[in-house]
């Protein structure tokens, strides 16, 4: 069987790189081909869609890919008007006359025929499609092959090859494994390149350690065949790079002299961080994200100013598709028991405190950036206890330390007899998402339990200004932003901005970008849990001695 027109980027690290697919059918209600072209176009997927851009001729241009030499040569003959030979040979004998351009080797078709005026090409070539796709004249070589019918046939030619080439055959899905339909195929391309491109101005990555680098790349990856470029974060290495080109920062791990240079420059700053539904394990030990977030408008803690995230908040019209996905993920979260760091065991808990409100105080690492940007004026955990106390002066508060520091790894600690003070239980050994299950409301700074317990319908009240305050759904303490006064959100619409439409997601068993769902099915399996490292057990072996030596226990 001929390579399918639809396919998997050669993504870094891709342990699946083929989409398996049979001539055969099976029982899944067919999509009419038009739905499936008109899906196509929609989403520019179909050949090598992930492959380079090359520069091209401002106007309009003849699209020239053949191995027919006596096509080539009439075709260098017509250069008064611009001509673009693409080739796949790396040698060329004598240089192009004025106004040819030849492009060499894997490119992207649907760049390519941007602004062709028409194609002329070999009926096998599999641009033949993707031109007729995008209503460009062709003219072949020759007049058999696969995409022959596609020169002289018209719109019905192109509908019987889709029906062919994809609506009658069984695809298989890379994630699932199993018998999927040809829209759900087309749905990842779109999404694989929707990545790509907001990849593809990316020239480097400072700020990621050695350990997270295999796995961040193929959510970093800009297509072509170059690896995302992960740089020590020096002033020589950024001067380096192309004045225009963009940088992607892990800004809490590069110096601040570096970072003030990045933000200085006039080079675009994509800034990154972990997303929200990250592993199984702390990245304080060192454990590598399966979720990141990549902004180019500023990152989602910082309320001073505008994010990607707040934008999509103000300014998204959600369907009611996307709405109704938004609903099935927090579902399928609360009733998995995942939360960022964990996945939770399903015994319920009891209520220490009888029928008193049962709060949860989520403490934070006190120099987290998201508590240095959005904490306002509370100053670390136990004055967040306090307020708390005193908001609630009759409710049953259970403390809860933040791993990372519990770890031994970050600030914030807490000692018990001070916590005490304010709190009627310190509980350090039970899932942060039993406890949300079991308690009335959440009190936060800024962390991201705040979400997590608005998934699971509790009161949520922010000391501080989190990405999810400011939207009608939380008590808010802290000084939200102007910006966000008047836009008021539901709960599916926080969510499917929050989890379905700002992070990107790595699926550990096919090392390929996914979607959430199928990230929380691994983390439920327990298929996303990995073996731990030499640098893993070291860092807890760190992480116990230091809490040896500052007195940071377990307590519960």
């Amino acid at each position: 069987m001929a390579e399918p027109l639809l396919r998997i980027p050669p993504f870094p690290g891709a342990r699946v790189t083929a989409f398996a697919v049979t001539e055969a059918r099976t029982g899944h209600q067919v999509k009419p081909a038009t739905d499936l072209l008109a899906q196509m176009r929609a989403a520019r997927v179909g050949g090598a869609y992930w492959a380079s851009q090359p520069d091209l001729p401002q106007g309009d241009y003849l699209l020239v890919r053949t191995r027919d030499g006596s096509m080539q040569a009439e075709a260098r003959g017509q250069a008064a008007r611009p001509v673009v030979i693409w080739t796949d040979d790396p040698h060329e004998a004598n240089p192009p006359p004025d106004g040819v351009v030849v492009v060499r080797g894997e490119a992207d078709p649907w760049h390519m025929l941007s602004r062709a005026r028409m194609l002329w090409t070999d009926a096998d070539d599999e641009t033949t499609f993707i031109a007729a796709l995008m209503a460009v004249p062709i003219g072949l070589s020759r007049t058999a092959g696969r995409f022959a019918e596609l020169a002289r046939g018209g719109d019905h030619a192109l509908e019987a090859m889709a029906a062919r080439e994809l609506a009658h055959r069984t695809w298989i899905d890379p994630f699932t494994r199993a018998p999927c339909p040809a829209e759900r195929i087309i749905a990842y391309c779109a999404e694989w390149r929707r990545l790509i491109d907001a990849n593809r101005p990316l020239a480097a990555a400072f700020g990621f350690g050695h350990w997270k680098q295999d796995t961040v790349d193929a959510l970093l990856w800009g297509g072509g065949g170059a690896h995302t470029a992960f740089l020590a974060a020096q002033q020589d290495q950024l001067e380096a790079l192309p004045a225009s080109s963009a940088i992607a920062v892990w800004k809490a791990r590069v110096p601040e002299a570096f970072l003030a240079s990045c933000e200085h420059s006039s080079r675009p700053l994509h800034e990154v961080e972990d997303g929200f539904i990250r592993s199984v394990g702390l990245g304080a030990d060192c454990v590598p994200p399966l979720s990141i977030i990549v902004d180019p408008v500023g990152v989602h803690y910082d309320p001073s100013r505008p994010s990607g995230l707040e934008n999509l908040l103000i300014d998204r019209k959600f369907t009611p598709d996307l709405l109704a996905r938004a609903r099935q993920m927090c579902t399928l979260i609360v009733e998995s028991r995942i939360s960022k760091y964990e996945v939770g065991k399903a015994a319920p808990l009891p209520r220490p405190g009888g029928a008193r409100r049962h709060i949860l105080v989520t403490g934070q690492v006190e120099d987290d950036r998201s508590v240095l940007t959005g904490g306002g004026d509370v100053r670390g955990n136990l004055d967040l206890l306090t307020r708390a106390r005193i908001a609630e002066p009759d409710a049953y508060i259970l403390y809860k330390p933040h791993p990372d520091v519990l770890s031994g790894h970050r600030k914030g600690h807490v000692k018990e007899a001070d916590a005490l003070r304010h709190a009627d239980a310190i509980i350090a050994d039970q899932p942060i998402s039993a406890l949300l299950d079991m308690v009335d409301g959440v009190h936060v700074i800024t962390s991201l339990a705040g979400f997590e317990g608005l998934l699971r319908g509790k009161d949520v009240t922010t000391h501080g200004v989190p990405f999810y305050a400011g939207w009608g759904l939380t008590t808010d303490l802290g000084a939200v932003p102007e910006r966000r006064r008047g836009h008021m959100r539901t709960l599916d619409e926080l969510v499917a901005a929050t989890l379905l439409l700002y992070p990107r997601y790595l699926d550990p068993v096919t090392g390929l970008p996914c979607p959430p769902e199928i990230l929380i099915e691994r983390l439920k399996s327990g298929s996303a849990r990995r073996k731990n490292t030499i640098l893993v057990l070291l860092r807890r072996a760190q992480g116990n001695l230091r809490r040896w030596f500052t007195g940071v226990r377990a307590a519960s």
